[in-house]
């Protein structure tokens, strides 16, 4: 049943299972509409409950893998970041299921490092876009696709596609964290190494390729400050 999409397979649960006090099956609701699955948060939270899981329909079940087909959504004390912060795409992992046919289903995006001259991860976004706005992610990447990384990006991951450092992005997040797999920040001390930093539910604002250059973009020096500034709130 792995393979079996995921409403194929709480159908065949409801089938089987019979619900007892032993075994109660977890109640699920198909959502198409943003401003349900906020409702549908804020009454988890309201109840105590950490907050919600969010489940493609379409997924296949991956035992112990991590991915964007499945969320945790919770709600944090601090909120949202007061500020957006102006990303660079650097690359993208190719989509499954219905993201196929964009090509794009997570990006890998990045702060400029204005020390260094370079460009530096921190963070993917795979989930809030809109099939609109992955159709022009594709467009926009067109022509600027590599097959290596380039010269001037540092990153411990790698993406199925690097793209050319040029196109910005404004960007929201819940908040910036330290990172172990983003090279925001990194730093090495007697080759102790410091965790990066990176963005916590990160989503799509806007695209600012037409107004800003790479260079024009957060820079790790203002990534840190914010950092810092949130715990100050």
């Amino acid at each position: 049943l792995l393979e079996i999409p995921l409403v194929e397979r709480m159908e065949i649960l409801k089938k089987v299972v019979e619900k007892d006090d032993t075994l109660i099956p977890s109640p699920g609701k198909i959502l198409t509409d943003p401003k349900e699955l906020q409702l549908m948060l804020d009454d988890a939270i309201s109840k105590g409950l950490e907050g919600v899981v969010v489940k493609r329909v379409d997924s296949a079940y991956e035992a112990g893998g991590r991915n964007f087909n499945w969320v945790k959504l919770k709600r944090h004390s601090s909120g949202e970041l007061q500020d957006t912060i102006d990303c660079v795409i650097l690359g993208y992992i190719y989509g499954r299921g219905k993201r196929t046919a964009f090509g794009a289903g997570a990006l890998l995006v990045g702060v400029y490092d204005s020390e260094k001259d370079e460009f530096v991860t921190v963070s993917k976004i795979g989930t809030g876009l809109t099939d609109e706005e992955w159709r022009s992610i594709k467009e926009k990447t067109r022509g600027v696709e590599l097959d290596h990384k380039p010269a001037r990006v540092t990153s411990v991951i790698v993406p199925s596609v690097w793209v050319k450092p040029q196109i910005v992005i404004e960007v929201l997040a819940d908040e910036i964290t330290r990172s172990p797999i983003h090279t925001a920040g990194v730093v090495f001390n007697n080759e102790v190494k410091e965790p990066g930093y990176a963005l916590r539910f990160p989503r799509l604002v806007n695209f600012r390729d037409k107004d800003k250059k790479a260079e024009d973009a957060t820079t790790v020096e203002e990534l840190i400050e914010m950092y810092e500034q949130q715990g100050k709130r």
